[in-house]
């Protein structure tokens, strides 16, 4: 009875050790598959929310290592200023500015809600303090006084980034600011932000390291770097964090590591946090998986489409056609005193060594164009303009009298310069009259003393007529004109002629 209790009792202690065993094991499996599981969602959280997309791209091949809805339209939010930077740093290579040159802050980028760095209207600060405010704080306020330092007003440098945006090969986004504050025609996607920010590595490796910056030291302040993962992340070296409600958290970051390079875009996190933890596991993933090979010269240089002036459509003359109408300044940088030049100017000229370049080329710039070559031009700060907004289209529906059109006397006399007014443009110069005229009746004594007169200029073997009003007391009169004209309902901006 004891030998059979004692088999019993061997017999019991191995079947709960074999159960033991296979306990144990089926929890190591389950562990296992679960890692497994976590790893292949490493944005399960992310991936959860509407508002999420990302994208990881090979930065020396240009495959794509991990994509979530790469293509579908989002928000920027403040990842526009990346773009913002792109033409900065192209106006710091062609020498058109430089670090040390002044950026006014006009009343309009005062007053950008924050984050913003808070310096007063009428002051001033450098570029590379901007670029370093941007940087870092994401600052909302230098962004705007950036895209009017370049752009003549920032509804102008708005459409110079979308410009730029198309010659980059990013073909769903469109800018309607600098700084990616809300505006709900401002969108992007993953796909087109990773590839702005290789073409910011690729295109300015002189200037990139920018965004590698910790902190930056502006009078008492000093203000650390929004994008955490900077100095945390082995690796990482940048590029840009952004946040509004409506677009949730979003980050470009780009890794280099033992001769592996990607770049990582989130767009649409929960939270910053989310975000941050999307990101290092995205990097953690992807970067090992990166390629040691390839030219990484995989975006082509290219020059923008030409940025238009708002063209006026006067109802008053049904026959004549509505051309489309010139650019009215440089498209790769600002050059005040060539301002009117019907010419496009590149600021680089596309490198022939590469294929996938060479292709870039083809379907970015316009046919039977040639690309134009221009030396550096160094900035006249005085030109700069700190205009009011441009509008897209003005629109006359007053039919003017010959006998009451301006004069061409007029016209000569204030074409020499001083600051104008702009209202308008149009394939015919009586219509640019009548357009005057209307904005001179409704301008009433913004415009008493105002010069009203057109300047003609060919473009593509046809002529545009601009409506311009000059003979204002300097800048400030130019602007509180305009301003007047804009409560009547009459688009225009003020500018340096």
């Amino acid at each position: 009875m004891r030998l059979k209790s004692s088999a019993v009792l061997k017999s019991l202690s191995g079947a709960l050790s074999r159960n033991v065993g296979a306990a144990s094991f089926v929890r190591f499996v389950a562990l296992t598959l679960a890692a497994a599981f976590i790893t292949a969602t490493s944005v399960g959280t992310a991936q959860a929310d509407p508002k999420y997309a990302g994208i990881v791209i090979d930065a020396k091949t240009g495959k794509v290592l991990y994509g979530e809805d790469p293509d579908g339209l989002r928000y920027p939010a403040s990842l526009t200023k990346m773009m913002t930077l792109y033409l900065t740093f192209e106006a710091l290579n062609t020498g058109r500015i430089s670090l040390d040159s002044k950026v006014p802050v006009s009343a309009n980028a005062a007053k950008e809600p924050p984050s913003k760095l808070g310096v007063r209207a009428g002051g001033s600060i450098t570029v590379e303090q901007a670029i370093l405010a941007l940087v870092t704080r994401s600052a909302n306020d230098m962004a705007t006084a950036l895209g009017e330092y370049l752009g003549g007003s920032e509804d102008r440098f708005a459409r110079m980034m979308t410009a730029k945006a198309r010659a980059l090969g990013m073909t769903r986004t469109t800018y309607r600011n600098a700084n990616g504050l809300p505006n709900t025609a401002q969108m992007t996607t993953a796909r087109d932000q990773a590839r702005l920010g290789i073409a910011l590595r690729q295109h300015y490796p002189q200037y990139y390291g920018y965004f590698s910056t910790r902190t930056f030291n502006f009078g008492k302040q000093v203000i650390g770097n929004h994008n955490r993962l900077v100095g945390t992340v082995r690796g990482v070296d940048g590029i840009k964090t952004g946040y509004t409600r409506a677009a949730g958290s979003n980050l470009a970051t780009s890794a280099q590591l033992d001769g592996r390079s990607i770049v990582a875009v989130v767009l649409g996190g929960r939270s910053s946090a989310a975000r941050d933890a999307t990101m290092r596991k995205l990097v953690a993933t992807y970067l090992p998986q990166a390629s040691r090979g390839g030219n990484s010269n995989l975006i082509a240089q290219t020059r923008s489409a030409p940025v238009e002036e708002p063209v006026a459509v006067a109802a008053a003359v049904p026959s004549v056609a509505v051309a489309a109408t010139a650019a009215g300044l440089p498209n790769s940088g600002p050059v005040p005193q060539t301002r009117y030049e019907e010419a496009p100017v590149t600021a680089f000229a596309g490198s022939s060594s590469n294929a996938a370049v060479k292709a870039m080329e083809a379907a970015t710039w316009q046919k039977g164009k040639d690309p134009i070559n221009q030396a550096p031009v160094a900035p006249d700060r005085k030109l700069i303009t700190n205009s009011t907004k441009v509008d897209n289209i003005v629109t006359a529906s007053t039919v003017p009298s010959v006998s009451s059109a301006p004069s061409v006397s007029a016209r000569a006399e204030v074409a020499q310069g001083g600051w104008v007014i702009q209202i308008g443009a149009s394939p015919d110069e009586n219509s640019a009259r009548g357009l005057l005229q209307s904005a001179q009746e409704k301008g009433g004594a913004a415009l008493r003393s105002a010069k009203p007169f057109t300047v003609a200029f060919s473009k593509d073997g046809s002529q545009i007529y601009r409506a311009r009003f000059g003979g204002f007391d300097g800048q400030n009169a130019a602007v509180n004109a305009c301003n007047a004209l804009k409560k009547k309902g009459v688009s225009c901006w003020a500018s340096l002629q």
